[in-house]
């Protein structure tokens, strides 16, 4: 047999290999989704997602009236710890997140099966989760860690690179890209397909969540505006995270306005998250 024809059957072999783990890893993912303890999980999980949303919101309303603190992930952890229950909030917030990064993992491999787009919204969703869980690890641990910073360093290094305005200039497109997703699901009540309420409350969620998945999306897209214009001036500290982004809101016209409607729609999302943990599809 020529040494051509080993080779194909050689790669044939390692592809039908591949391809075989990948069935049982989709299977076994299944598997775990259908699980009771999924349920548990994304419930408890959403309940957690819902209180950062809530606190950030409180955050961003009280910055719209002149009040301090940061309103992102990490003002959202350090406003828990000055909460009678503190640690245990943040260890509960931490976990559960966690877990819930787990069960949007797990969702994204069976969702897999039927093509890599169905797996990108669980996939995206679960780096989300994670990155919020190991900021409120990291402050259940005695750290901390400060998101305007993280984004300031990224943007930075970036730029660094020969091609860094490029990059940072995509990064805040893609950003912003994200954003108007969350718009559209709002606006199209596409959020619809995560929960299922009692008709007595379909209504009230369906307001929560055209409200506060545009609202969010808003956010979202102002964080990428932030990036985009970092790249054009070539200043990392332009760059910002979610805190960044509602602050910049108080510096222009009308700006105020456009934060206490964000803040507010922040808030209602918190909410809707409740609603998801307690009736999701």
């Amino acid at each position: 047999m020529a040494d051509g024809d080993t080779s194909r059957i050689h790669r044939s072999k390692a592809f039908g290999a591949a391809g075989r783990a990948g069935d049982k890893a989709q299977d076994a993912a299944g598997r775990a989704k259908r699980h009771p303890a999924a349920s548990i999980a994304q419930g408890v999980g959403q309940v957690a997602n819902g209180i950062v949303h809530l606190i950030i919101g409180g955050i961003a309303l009280g910055i719209a009236f002149g009040a301090g603190g940061s309103a992102d992930q990490s003002g959202a952890m350090r406003a828990l710890q000055q909460t009678p229950l503190g640690a245990v909030a943040i260890w509960f917030v931490g976990i559960a997140l966690a877990a819930l990064a787990v069960h949007s993992a797990v969702t994204a491999i069976a969702e897999s099966r039927s093509g890599w787009k169905e797996a990108v919204r669980p996939g995206g969703r679960a780096v989300a989760y994670a990155a919020v869980s190991v900021t409120a690890l990291s402050f259940a641990l005695g750290g901390g860690s400060d998101s305007e910073q993280g984004a300031q360093s990224v943007s930075a290094q970036l730029l660094a690179t020969p091609f860094g305005p490029w990059l940072v200039g995509l990064l805040g497109l893609a950003i912003v890209a994200v954003g108007v997703a969350f718009v559209v699901r709002g606006a199209k009540r596409e959020f619809r397909e995560d929960v299922s309420p009692p008709a007595r409350y379909r209504k009230a969620v369906d307001v929560l969540g055209t409200a506060g998945y545009i609202a969010k999306g808003g956010a979202v897209a102002i964080v990428g505006v932030l990036f985009v214009t970092a790249a054009f001036q070539r200043d990392p500290e332009e760059a910002g995270g979610l805190d960044g982004a509602l602050q910049s809101l108080t510096t222009v016209p009308g700006g105020v306005i456009l934060l206490v409607a964000i803040a507010l729609g922040l808030m209602l999302y918190g909410v809707y998250c409740f609603a998801r943990g307690a009736w999701s599809r």
